[in-house]
């Protein structure tokens, strides 16, 4: 039996003419702001080189990537869900509603969607969930390094509008120095209230 890694299978797949798009996400853990998905359809014909999971590259080459990405692809699309959005319906299903607004924001519509993770959004085409896939595929790891850089770009512009806050170098995450500045500052607006400590320290006010 011939078995072919996921990148295989995509380059198989392009020769068909067959559109795949690549799904991840980012933001899922912070105690602020919106988690944002980003979905890709890569050009067969122009590669891009050095693909792969935002999270292991730097910010430089994961901006440098973010323009060579948005220029060359044949689609790209970005959605979000507000903190609203994720204390209303929870992370994973704010997750997944992200992922379907950036797939269903997408100028063509792809043949298949591969998605980073276990769980896959309601979407009208075929998809298929794949663990680790930021690092298997290369779709993928595109649309891990657009949600990165657009998110991080929004958690930048917090940090304008909130200066005593660093967003710009937590981007929200639960760290000492932003649980620090939540102590100090008090809750704001994009703070997620179902989101410890966050939630406790809702409770411990009323």
């Amino acid at each position: 039996m011939l078995v072919l890694a996921m990148d295989e299978i995509y380059l198989l797949n392009s020769t068909r003419n067959i559109l795949l798009a690549g799904v991840d996400e980012a933001g899922r853990g912070p105690l602020a702001g919106p988690v944002v998905a980003a979905a890709v359809i890569l050009d067969p014909v122009v590669p891009i080189a050095d693909l792969a999971d935002s999270k292991t590259l730097g910010q430089d080459q994961r901006n440098s990537l973010f323009k060579m990405i948005r220029e060359n692809a044949l689609s790209w699309s970005t959605g979000m869900s507000s903190v609203e959005e994720i204390d209303e319906l929870n992370i994973l299903q704010a997750t997944l509603l992200a992922m379907q607004r950036a797939v269903n924001g997408l100028a063509m519509q792809p043949d298949e969607v591969l998605i980073d993770g276990n769980r896959l959004p309601r979407l009208s085409i075929p998809a298929q969930a794949i663990v680790k896939g930021d690092s298997k595929v290369q779709a993928i790891s595109a649309a891990s390094i657009l949600a990165k850089v657009e998110r991080d770009k929004i958690m930048v512009d917090y940090h304008k509008k909130y200066p005593d806050f660093s967003f710009h170098l937590h981007k929200g995450y639960g760290t000492r120095q932003h649980i620090n500045e939540i102590s100090q500052f008090g809750i704001l607006p994009i703070h997620r209230k179902t989101f410890n400590p966050v939630k406790m320290m809702i409770e411990q006010q009323s």
